[in-house]
């Protein structure tokens, strides 16, 4: 018998991606500025074109390690502007090192990144059961008040639609649609 998944989740890579991570709570604070990262890299393209260059990101961005992207020099920003295996977009490159050096502010303010964002749905994950595609929001209230207080902090690429994409990716929000067998009853 066929799984039900959401509708989105089509290719092999975004089945794969569905069904392991999308939706599943993260505590780790790498994992959350990967996807920061990634959330914002990915502004006006697919999603399934950043997962396909996640690797090389994983690799050329030190494994997401904020503290040393935090310290990419300009030389090293040039380089990457000529990585194939990124998106080779200036703003969105710079973008990366700056939320890093924000990134680590909000660690040093709160203790770790998880504590801080967790705080912005109580601890726990919002949970929409999405009869149809048109049922899932772009942005809620609660990305809203995300991306101010992102933003308010020195982060870049973070409105309130990436904020959202973020919050599902990462499990702030649990968007899997009804019939879904990653939806949790």
């Amino acid at each position: 018998m066929k799984r039900r998944r959401c509708g989105w989740a089509r290719s092999d890579l975004m089945v794969a991606y569905h069904d392991k991570e999308w939706g599943s709570p993260v505590h780790d604070d790498r994992r959350h500025f990967e996807f920061l990262v990634l959330e914002g890299a990915q502004a006006g393209l697919s999603w399934e074109t950043i997962l396909r260059k996640r690797e090389r990101y994983r690799e050329v961005f030190a494994e997401f390690d904020p503290k040393k992207v935090a310290r990419f020099t300009a030389a090293r920003i040039e380089r990457l502007l000529g990585d194939p295996g990124i998106v080779r977009n200036r703003a969105k490159i710079e973008s990366a090192r700056d939320n890093a050096r924000a990134f680590l502010a909000i660690q040093d303010e709160f203790g770790s990144f998880d504590k801080y964002v967790w705080r912005f749905v109580n601890g726990k994950p919002i949970v929409n059961r999405p009869r149809k595609p048109g049922d899932i929001a772009a942005t809620t209230p609660i990305s809203d008040a995300l991306s101010k207080d992102l933003r308010e902090r020195g982060f870049r690429f973070v409105g309130s639609t990436i904020c959202y994409a973020y919050m599902q990716a990462v499990g702030l929000a649990d968007d899997h649609a009804a019939g879904c067998f990653r939806a949790k009853r």
